[in-house]
C-alpha cells in the first residue's frame, strides 16, 4: 500500500514546522514543494522531503503532484501564504484539480485583494472604515482629503503589515506615498493603494474554523505610525453582547466572501461606534497564534486543519480554560546584533511555555516597520490574565540584547 502523503506548497518560518510535526503525528508523510526549499531551515534539520518547483506555475505544480502520485497516496494538499498570498489560491486550484478537500480559489483570490474584499463586505452591510482606492500620488492625496486625516495608507494586496502606515498629516502622507511608489516597497501585484479611515480602539481577531468561532485574540502594537505587533492574548473575554456582535458580523463576512471552508481570521477595531472590520484573512493565523489557542483551550488548530484537508472529521472541543499570551521582542534600532542572552533563564520560569529567538549574534538588522522587526518571542500561560502578564514581564526583564549601530 502506498504511503499517505501531505503536500505542503511552500513552507513558513513560524508555522511550517508545526504542520510537519502534526502531519507526522497523524501518520502522514509531509512533502514540501518550494521554489527555494533552502530558505526553510527546518526542512533540512528535520530531514523533510522537499522538491524544488516553481510554485507560481500551476502547471508545474500539477506535473510534480502527478509524479508524486506514482509513489505516494496524496491524502491532501495545503500551503502557506507567507509573503506571497497567491499560494493559498494556488492550493485551492490544486485541490480542485485532484478532487481533494480545499478552499474555493475564487473566494481566496477575491479576499486577498483588499479593495475587492471591501466592496463585497460593503454590499453585505458589514461595518468598515471609510476607504478609497488610489493608483498614483494624486489619487492618494485626493483620497486622504475625502476620508479625512488621520488615514491608514497601505498596498491593496499584501500581508504582515508590510507597507502599512498611519499618516496623520499631509507631510506624512507625501512621505509614505513616495516610499510606496518610489521603488523602495516591493510590490507583488499592480501598484494600487488603499487609503482608509483610521479606526481607533482595541484590536481583536476572531479565530474561526468553518463557521465556528474558536475565540478572540487581543492585540497590542508598538508606537505609531507603524503597526508592529507587541503582544497577542488569547482568549480576550468580552461582555456577552460585544462577543455576540462580533460573532454575527464574522458570519456575515464569511457569507459575503464565500469562505465557508477551513480556517479564517477576521481583524476588528472596537471603535466608539462599535466593531468595524479591518480585514478578513482566509487562512489560519501564523505562529504563535495556534500555540496560544492550544495552550489556552486545548484545541490544536494545525492538526484539526490537516484533518479537514485530508477529509477526516475534526474535533474543536475545548479541554482547557487558561489565558495565554505572547510578547514579541522587537529591534529598537538598525545595526549588528552584538549579543542576546537570558533566554534560558526566561524559559525556566514557571508558566513560560516557550522562548524563541529568530536571530543569532552578528546578524545584521535593518528594520522594515513590520513583522520582520521582531527578533524573538516569549509565550506564557496561566489561569488568569493578570498572572500571565506578570509572568511575561518577568521573562522579558531577564532577556538582554544589544545592537551596535552600523
Amino acid at each position: 500500500m502506498a504511503r499517505r502523503a501531505l503536500i505542503l506548497v511552500e513552507g513558513h518560518r513560524s508555522s511550517g514546522l508545526l504542520y510537519v510535526k502534526a502531519a507526522q503525528h497523524l501518520g502522514l508523510h509531509p512533502i514540501t514543494l518550494s521554489a527555494d526549499p533552502a530558505q526553510y531551515d527546518y526542512l533540512a534539520a528535520e530531514g523533510i522531503e522537499a522538491t524544488r518547483v516553481d510554485t507560481d506555475n500551476l502547471n508545474a505544480l500539477i506535473l510534480e503532484c502527478s509524479r508524486l502520485r506514482e509513489t505516494y497516496d496524496i491524502a491532501g494538499i495545503t500551503g502557506f501564504s507567507g509573503d506571497d498570498e497567491s499560494v493559498c489560491a494556488t492550493v485551492g486550484k490544486l485541490c480542485r484539480y485532484f478532487d481533494l478537500p480545499g478552499p474555493d480559489p475564487v473566494s481566496i483570490e477575491r479576499c486577498y485583494d483588499k479593495f475587492a474584499q471591501r466592496q463585497r463586505l460593503a454590499e453585505a452591510g458589514v461595518p468598515m472604515p471609510s476607504y478609497r482606492l488610489a493608483a498614483n500620488a494624486t489619487d492618494v492625496k485626493s483620497s486622504a482629503a475625502e476620508v479625512g486625516f488621520p488615514v491608514i495608507v497601505k498596498p491593496a494586496v499584501g500581508s504582515g503589515s508590510s507597507g502599512v502606515r498611519l499618516c496623520r498629516n499631509a507631510d506624512e502622507l507625501a512621505e509614505h506615498t513616495t516610499y510606496l511608489l518610489g521603488g523602495r516597497h516591493i510590490w507583488r501585484s499592480p501598484q494600487r493603494i488603499l487609503v482608509e479611515e483610521f479606526a481607533q480602539g482595541p484590536h481583536y481577531t476572531a479565530q474561526i474554523m468553518g463557521n465556528e468561532i474558536i475565540g478572540l485574540t487581543g492585540s497590542d502594537f508598538g508606537p505609531p505610525p507603524h503597526f508592529v505587533y507587541r503582544q497577542f492574548t488569547f482568549p480576550v473575554l468580552l461582555p456577552d453582547y460585544e462577543y455576540e456582535r462580533i460573532a454575527a458580523i464574522s458570519l456575515n463576512c464569511l457569507r459575503a466572501l464565500g469562505l465557508s471552508w477551513g480556517p479564517n481570521n477576521i481583524e476588528y477595531r472596537w471603535t466608539m461606534h462599535g466593531p468595524v472590520v479591518i480585514e478578513v484573512n482566509p487562512r489560519l493565523g501564523g505562529a504563535p497564534d495556534p500555540q496560544l489557542i492550544q495552550l489556552a483551550s486545548g484545541i490544536d488548530l494545525v492538526t484539526e486543519h490537516i484533518k479537514l484537508v485530508i477529509g477526516d472529521e475534526w474535533n474543536l472541543r475545548r479541554t482547557r480554560d487558561q489565558i495565554a499570551a505572547v510578547r514579541f521582542l522587537v529591534a529598537d534600532q538598525d545595526g549588528t546584533l552584538a549579543g542576546i542572552e537570558g533566554d534560558s533563564r526566561a524559559a525556566a520560569l514557571p508558566g513560560v511555555a516557550e522562548v524563541k529567538l529568530y536571530v543569532q549574534p552578528k546578524t545584521s538588522i535593518v528594520r522594515k516597520s513590520d513583522y520582520r522587526d521582531c527578533i524573538g518571542h516569549i509565550i506564557a500561560v496561566s489561569p488568569s490574565l493578570v498572572r500571565t502578564e506578570a509572568i511575561l514581564q518577568r521573562a522579558v526583564d531577564l532577556i538582554d540584547w544589544s545592537i551596535t549601530p552600523f
